[in-house]
């Protein structure tokens, strides 16, 4: 547990916002979609790439896709097979689809271009409140409220007082970190990077980094002691092996990999438990990240493939 620090008096909006804003001046990480060149686009990808997806696996990727799909056209008409296959491990593959889906949307309703506002971001396939509010910010430069985990993190500590955020956001939680952000939209949009950097890099889950803090002085979780997680045991971690997400991961590499379509018996090598395969073979089938060609007759196997 870390070491309380030396108190110097309440948490307030104003007090936050100077050291976290000047904290963030000197430690944001050089990332390319924060570049002085980058694109709604990028942001808009790398926004949906970043979604339980750490920064070090997202970079490469994003280099990548943005060197073969730099614009919302390239990736609505490109095959979806190939959009798939570099997704790769990325994880939840079913955000490929969304994005192109995305990609789509975006070429037909705003001529190929990433909207600006809330309210259209919203209307597009795939994107929710959070990544909304975060092209707004950190594309455009808007005034939003950016709220992800490391945002929850920083105001459920350094606001309330709590180790960790409730499990899951709460609209009072929302209400105050909507009374967290700064007026203006510049100072607003750095806050909104500022404050998800800080959870990121110092104010983690698990190990927070307190003396490396800039607002730790006055850090509500500090000043009460650093009390344990009140929502722990609400908390559940699902294990890896022996999921379906792990029986899903492997049919997606094995297609991934192949040039022709698999036969149904080199599907079913992967996995022992054939009731679990099944089931997760037609849930990627209704997700439409996979499709079943039926044999040319009773001696030629069912095959699967990746979508056109």
């Amino acid at each position: 547990m870390p070491t309380p620090a030396t108190p110097t008096g309440p948490t307030t909006p104003a007090a936050l916002h100077a050291p976290v804003l000047a904290w963030f001046d000197e430690h944001a990480r050089d990332l390319p979609w924060r570049a002085p060149d980058r694109t709604p686009w990028g942001v808009l990808v790398s926004e949906v790439m970043l979604q339980q997806t750490p920064v070090v696996r997202v970079e490469p990727a994003w280099r990548a896709w943005m060197a073969r799909w730099p614009e919302p056209a390239n990736l609505a008409s490109a095959a979806t097979a190939d959009v798939l296959r570099a997704w790769d491990r990325l994880g939840y593959p079913r955000r490929a689809l969304r994005l192109q889906a995305c990609a789509q949307a975006v070429v037909e309703r705003h001529d190929g271009r990433v909207p600006d506002t809330e309210e259209q971001l919203l209307a597009l396939p795939g994107v929710g409140a959070y990544t909304a509010a975060a092209v707004v910010a950190f594309a455009f430069g808007g005034r939003s409220v950016v709220l992800d985990t490391n945002v929850r993190r920083v105001l459920a500590r350094s606001v309330d007082g709590e180790a960790l955020p409730s499990p899951s956001p709460t609209v009072a939680e929302r209400t105050r970190a909507a009374a967290m952000v700064p007026a203006d939209d510049a100072t607003a949009a750095r806050w909104a990077a500022a404050s998800m950097e800080l959870g990121a890099l110092v104010c983690t889950a698990r190990s927070p980094r307190c003396g490396q803090c800039p607002v730790a002085a006055m850090c509500a979780w500090q000043l009460a002691g650093c009390p344990d997680d009140v929502h722990a045991a609400r908390r559940r971690t699902q294990p890896w092996e022996g999921t379906d997400r792990q029986v899903r991961g492997r049919v997606m590499g094995l297609l991934r990999e192949a040039l022709e379509p698999v036969p149904a018996d080199a599907v079913e090598a992967l996995w022992p438990e054939r009731t679990q395969l099944a089931r997760c073979l037609d849930g990627l089938l209704a997700d439409g990240l996979l499709v079943q060609v039926a044999g040319a007759g009773p001696d030629d196997p069912v095959h699967y493939r990746l979508p056109d």
